[in-house]
């Protein structure tokens, strides 16, 4: 094997096996409730996994095609570099620019697999938004993006010229550190750029979530109400923010369509998150990663752009944007096994939290159908994609749970009482 492919290859693996090892370090070791066995069709009918496979497979395809446009547009300007990309002067200026306009190529080279996207969204009654309104989110993410890109172009490019052999390790630190500025001032900065954020108003939800967040003993932040029902008819909630903008956001549409009980338990599932810390969590996974990542990455630019001097233009920015991209996908299959294991964490604790395995079964075969999702995609699709565990298998934990079935647990909330040994329901639909 040639001695720089084999040097590249062992980078490569390096960081899926550093990756693999942050996993196994950080990954939760108890409180996650061994599901039961159970089958879709006990929960769903034949129709509703049907239209879940039809809408989402063909999506994936799509996914991966958009995946092989945008791979294509950086192979294509790394073969042939426009003129100011490879001009050795102003270097700094060249990379913004190159970043700035690498985003807006790629964002227009992806935009009608987007429209196709969106068309079958609309199809099967997910998307609520006119296409005008669309097109002003792309236009603004498009600028928000390419002013990001421009940034990251300069840096990255005078980080290459300052420091040729050791950039890796100073961009690995300014990874993390960006990481945590965006968790930080993302929920006040860019979120209200496209959706509306609205504190709970004093009432039967909002003293429940204080409720819940007293017995779980942990501080939840503000919780949120967000416009979502604006772009979709599905339902969802996540906790976000660091520190002072730490905050629970519930979309409007699991307000209006889910029972009171469903949304405790949602709120309970999030607090979860926030009593395990694991937004931290992740940043403490990126930290572990990123060198032996950009490491890699270094790895392959070196062999793309051979020649030391091309490697203080801007034809960096396009080399790093493929090279980082590559490291990035096999990176984030594997940190996808952590990601599962913390979201099946956060259900058991919900479980723990409401004691409500019923009205936790109940919804998650609501908001499946509604959210139009798989409830058993095959195995290999959720190991390279899926960072919650299968819709089975969360189905699976509420029925161990009201089974009083307790394998996997070995801790439990304050405040959480034991369940309820005998179930409450026959397993089926």
């Amino acid at each position: 094997m040639d001695r720089g492919l084999r040097r590249v290859s062992l980078a490569l693996v390096a960081a899926v096996v550093v990756a693999e090892a942050a996993v196994l370090l950080l990954r939760p070791r108890s409180g996650i409730i061994d599901p039961a066995q159970v089958s879709a069709t006990s929960y769903f009918s034949r129709a509703q996994i049907d239209r879940a496979r039809d809408f989402r497979r063909p999506n994936l395809a799509l996914f991966a095609l958009s995946l092989g446009v945008e791979a294509g547009v950086l192979v294509l300007v790394l073969r042939r570099p426009p003129g100011f990309v490879r001009a050795p002067e102003r270097p700094l200026l060249r990379a913004a620019a190159a970043g700035a306009a690498l985003t807006a190529a790629l964002s227009m080279a992806g935009l009608p697999i987007a429209a196709i996207l969106r068309q079958r969204s609309i199809d099967v009654g997910l998307t609520t938004q006119s296409w005008g309104g669309w097109a002003v989110d792309q236009v603004k993410a498009l600028g928000i993006g390419a002013a990001l890109s421009a940034g990251g172009g300069l840096l990255f490019v005078a980080l290459a010229r300052r420091m040729p052999r050791w950039w890796w390790a100073p961009a690995s630190g300014a990874v993390v550190v960006l990481g945590a500025a965006f968790l930080f001032a993302g929920p006040v900065l860019l979120d209200p750029i496209f959706n509306k954020f609205t504190p709970l108003p004093d009432g039967r939800t909002r003293a429940s979530v204080l409720e819940l967040a007293h017995k779980a003993g942990v501080k939840v932040g503000q919780v949120y109400e967000v416009d979502a029902s604006r772009r979709t008819t599905a339902a969802n909630a996540y906790v976000t923010g660091l520190g002072a903008t730490k905050r629970v956001v519930i979309y409007d549409t699991l307000l209006k369509d889910f029972s009171p009980e469903e949304v405790d338990l949602v709120v309970a599932h999030e607090l979860g998150h926030v009593h395990y810390s694991d937004v931290p969590r992740g940043l403490l996974f990126l930290l572990v990663v990123a060198p032996v990542s950009l490491y890699a990455a270094k790895r392959l630019i070196e062999a793309w752009v051979p020649d030391p001097a091309a490697r203080r233009t801007a034809l960096m920015v396009p080399a790093g944007a493929l090279a980082l991209g590559i490291v990035s996908f096999g990176v984030s299959t594997v940190s996808n096994q952590l990601s599962r294991a913390i979201e099946a964490r956060a259900d058991t604790y919900a479980l723990q939290l409401t004691d409500a395995p019923e009205p936790f079964i109940g919804f998650e075969r609501r908001i499946t159908v509604q959210n139009v999702a798989d409830p058993d995609p095959p195995g290999w699709l959720t190991f390279l994609l899926a960072t919650h565990p299968p819709t089975v298998e969360r189905i699976g934990a509420g029925v161990a749970f009201q089974r009083g079935e307790r394998t996997g647990l070995t801790d439990r909330p304050r405040g959480a009482s034991d369940p309820d040994p005998a179930p409450r329901t026959r397993e089926g639909s």
